[in-house]
């Protein structure tokens, strides 16, 4: 299918807009969802001066906050630093007595973005593998909380976990434990060469899936000392962070890691985000390890042996990062390629394609909540900028009458719909339907608010802008210019997650309803600019059923188009 493998390949394609830097502003049940009640984020009710709790590795000391306990810059692996760059994630090395865990650790290394809509409270290094937990100040004797796992979005090149858009606060004051890990980004997160492979230290290429893998399982062994339940771990990302979590729920190796699954703006269907094989590949189709040995030949380096890998290790860490940032991928695809850009098919941790992966019934079964912005981020386009609709073969002249009905009429404006269709309205519409048809709850959402200070800027809920409503960190994000208007979408929208979070089902009684998601009907949760969340059904049901369609044409016949 050619458009797809472009949506894997060609993603720093110069087509990129501007809303691909809100990235970096940023991935059983025991109660009755109809008794959940919609919480006030303001009005925090428990407190404790408990801030001692004994993990692997040794004591760590938190910090009580407007009645929440925190813990910020917790190992949960060794530093990926000398010879354990490029490795599996190593146990932590045990300290004495006390550790303070007040202040974030390092994000991890990264090209520093200067035009960041969000600046990150901490400085990037290859030793990163931290993670935070928040939860309730005050809990009941022997009470466990179910907990919420967070994975970032960056591209997969930036971002971490310090930045204020991610503080876990107002989902601790409901009840839940949210834990908040960073992974290796960049060339640090995906990389292979030759030399590493026949090392043979163990697994190769999708280090970042591999972090957070162990920040899954540091979650089970731990997450009682925290009083949280091992039994009701939510795994939830956006952007690249939603394409993450669909790796990971389409992996052989996250079994009994998590037990929900939320994926926001993380497409779904190919690896919108790198896809290349480890080895084996040819020069059209390089393989990851090939790309590797190019980077390697950038450096001075060109042997493929041991010495190869020690100097590789040796490589300062800015040199290995690069000028690999977000602006550096809205740029065109650079020949020969130095850098894999995300998952790479290992044959352990990435078997195949997450699409792929659905229809044969491979996915962690769990429930799932997946959605979209409105006017999200394309990273797949049509093969013609010039006449987009052409993609659609037999059904242009259909395509063309859908389109303009919704107002689109230049082909710039068409292109960057398809483009928005391909990549993510569509993908979460057939992830939905893949996992309901599999027997587990989905619920289907697109946020479609525009804070009332930007509405006068842009048309739509650009990428990444859900964020701040979710986590309920509105304040950080737009600070005196948020309206009440702005807090009621705020309320819903983070109830709604944490509703899901805690039951696996996001409804509660002081909330419009919000029905499963059924492949025979087109409904879906709106959050509009001035209704609230209103179920409708899917306005843009022709334009995503044409996606579909011609989807499987390009499957069909790609030696053809």
């Amino acid at each position: 299918m050619i458009p797809t493998r472009v949506s894997g390949r060609l993603l720093a394609a110069a087509h990129l807009a501007w809303p691909i830097l809100l990235l970096l502003a940023c991935g059983a049940c025991t109660q009755s969802p109809q008794h959940h009640t919609t919480p006030s984020l303001g009005e925090p009710s428990i407190q404790s001066d408990r801030t001692v709790v004994t993990i692997e590795g040794g004591k760590i000391e938190g910090t009580v906050s407007r009645k929440v306990l925190f813990f910020k810059g917790v190992p949960f692996a060794a530093p990926p630093i000398g010879n354990r760059r490029w490795r599996a994630p190593q146990p932590v090395t045990p300290w004495a007595g006390v550790r303070k865990t007040t202040t974030f650790g390092h994000d991890c290394m990264q090209a520093i973005e200067t035009n960041a809509a969000v600046t990150a409270a901490s400085s990037p290094s290859e030793d990163c593998l931290v993670l935070n937990v928040w939860r309730p100040a005050d809990i009941k004797p022997g009470e466990r909380l179910p907990v919420l796992v967070w994975i970032h979005g960056g591209a997969y090149v930036s971002g971490g976990t310090s930045t204020p858009l991610y503080d876990g606060s107002v989902f601790a004051r409901q009840g839940l434990i949210v834990v908040s890990a960073n992974y290796r980004l960049g060339r640090f997160g995906f990389f292979a060469h030759p030399a590493l492979i026949a090392a043979h230290e163990g697994p190769v290429g999708n280090f970042a899936y591999m972090d957070q893998i162990a920040a899954l399982r540091w979650v089970q062994r731990n997450i009682a000392a925290f009083a949280g339940d091992s039994t009701q771990v939510t795994l939830a990302g956006e952007s690249a962070g939603g394409d993450a979590v669909m790796h990971l729920l389409t992996s052989p190796q996250t079994k009994g890691l998590f037990h929900r699954a939320i994926v926001m703006s993380g497409h779904g269907r190919a690896h919108v985000l790198g896809g290349f094989k480890l080895s084996g590949g040819t020069p059209q189709d390089p393989s990851a390890d090939q790309i590797g040995v190019t980077f390697a030949k950038s450096m001075g380096i060109t042997d493929t042996g041991p010495y190869a890998l020690s100097a590789l290790r040796d490589l300062p860490a800015e040199k290995i990062c690069g000028d690999i940032n977000i602006s550096w991928l809205m740029k065109p695809t650079p020949a020969p390629l130095t850098y894999a850009k995300g998952a790479i098919v290992d044959g352990s941790i990435v078997m195949t394609s997450p699409e792929e992966a659905l229809r044969r019934k491979e996915a962690v079964t769990v429930p799932l909540m997946i959605g979209t912005t409105s006017q999200d981020l394309p990273m797949a386009f049509p093969p013609s900028k010039t006449d987009p609709l052409s993609y659609f073969g037999q059904n242009t002249k259909r395509a063309r009458a859908i389109y303009h009905a919704n107002g689109l009429l230049r082909p710039n404006d068409i292109y960057s719909a398809v483009g928005i269709d391909m990549t993510m309205h569509e993908p979460a519409r057939f992830v939905a339907t893949q996992m309901t048809q599999a027997g587990m709850p989905v619920w289907l959402y697109r946020f479609g608010y525009v804070a009332d200070s930007l509405r006068s800027k842009i048309r739509g809920a650009v990428h990444a802008s859900e964020l701040p409503f979710v986590f309920g960190t509105l304040m950080a994000r737009y600070g005196e210019a948020v309206t009440e208007r702005d807090r009621m979408t705020e309320r819903s929208m983070n109830a709604y997650f944490a509703n899901f979070a805690k039951y696996g089902d996001p409804n509660g009684a002081d909330l419009p309803a919000w029905p499963r998601f059924a492949p025979e009907r087109s409904d879906l949760m709106v959050f509009t600019m001035d209704n609230g969340p209103v179920v409708i059904p899917d306005p843009l049901k022709g334009r995503l059923d044409l996606i579909e369609q011609t989807t499987k044409a390009w499957q069909q016949e790609p030696a053809t188009r």
